[in-house]
């Protein structure tokens, strides 16, 4: 009879633990949800005086994990201001995760690379975007690369500015090499300061001196670095869902909400170690060259910056 109660007891007692777990999962999603909602409204705010709709484009994307087993996300830079409906990829990188090794690297293909698009003839790469979209870009880097990519995300500037307004209320602390003025909105002075997302994006967009866009995807992917390791920690997981939110509704992407937080939660893990970073082309790995109806271009050894790319993937 003992027994019996004992039993009973334990069983009761199990019972009460598990219902207050699933309290807790509850109250935890709820959270996240009002955080994640929050986020948005507060970005459509901004966009279109409290409008709950946003117009975006729905792409086609036939994406997968590449042979590596890694996960590759094509992250596209554009500018909602300049006023073009159908404008080429100021900014194209490529985001590779390997949840199995637990590592992420960060890939930035320079614009003006005079490359094979399919279809299309050769161009520089940054116009596949303008030409068919998302999809064209996968398929030019599959074709010259030989690498899949699984998800893509068109993000517009803005939406930069205000997720480092909202992460970062005291700016991110970044070294400013020189003097940064030309065709950019903020000018920024040289130094060791700490910039908010005006700053932070005049910073990324600067390319009118000696070096020009390789000064510039160089600033991107210092920026990026600066953003992950300042933001990483468990302090920042439970502001995931709002940072979020806040940056939804100026990337069109087919990413779903549990992907993203996902990721972003690996990425911003204290264990994430360090993100490797890389540019094709590579040092010594093209040359300069002037297309008549293209302009100023790069014109790459394909085979040299493949086989550097892959070393880099699989290292």
């Amino acid at each position: 009879m003992r027994y019996e109660k004992q039993k009973e007891k334990k069983r009761r007692k199990t019972k009460s633990i598990l219902l207050v777990l699933l309290l807790l999962v509850c109250a935890t999603a709820g959270y996240s949800y009002y955080q994640y909602k929050q986020g948005i409204n507060q970005s459509l705010e901004k966009i279109n005086n409290g409008s709950t709709e946003v117009n975006e484009e729905v792409y086609t994307f036939e994406g997968k994990k590449d042979q590596y087993g890694a996960t590759n996300i094509l992250l596209l830079g554009s500018d909602a201001r300049a006023g073009e409906e159908k404008s080429r990829a100021d900014t194209i990188m490529i985001a590779h995760y390997n949840e199995d090794k637990g590592t992420f690297k960060l890939t930035s293909i320079m614009r003006d690379i005079y490359i094979s698009i399919p279809g299309e003839g050769k161009h520089k790469i940054n116009s596949a975007f303008m030409r068919g979209g998302p999809e064209l870009m996968r398929k030019t880097i599959k074709e010259n690369f030989d690498i899949d990519l699984q998800y893509y995300a068109i993000v517009d500037f803005e939406g930069f500015v205000q997720l480092v307004d909202e992460a970062f209320p005291k700016g991110v602390e970044i070294n400013v090499e020189k003097r940064m003025e030309e065709f950019i909105d903020v000018p920024l002075n040289p130094g060791l300061q700490r910039l908010n997302g005006e700053q932070m994006l005049s910073f990324v967009r600067f390319r009118h001196d000696a070096i020009g866009d390789f000064g510039r995807v160089k600033r991107q992917q210092q920026a990026l670095q600066a953003i992950g390791d300042q933001l990483s920690g468990i302090q920042t997981i439970p502001k995931l869902p709002k940072l979020i939110g806040v940056v939804t509704p100026y990337v069109n992407t087919n990413m779903d909400t549990g992907d993203m937080l996902f990721v972003a939660k690996n990425f911003f893990s204290k264990d994430r170690g360090n993100v490797e970073t890389f540019r094709i082309p590579i040092e010594n790995g093209y040359k300069d060259a002037n297309i008549k109806g293209e302009g100023a271009v790069l014109d790459i050894d394909l085979e040299m910056n493949n086989k550097a790319f892959h070393q880099f993937l699989t290292q």
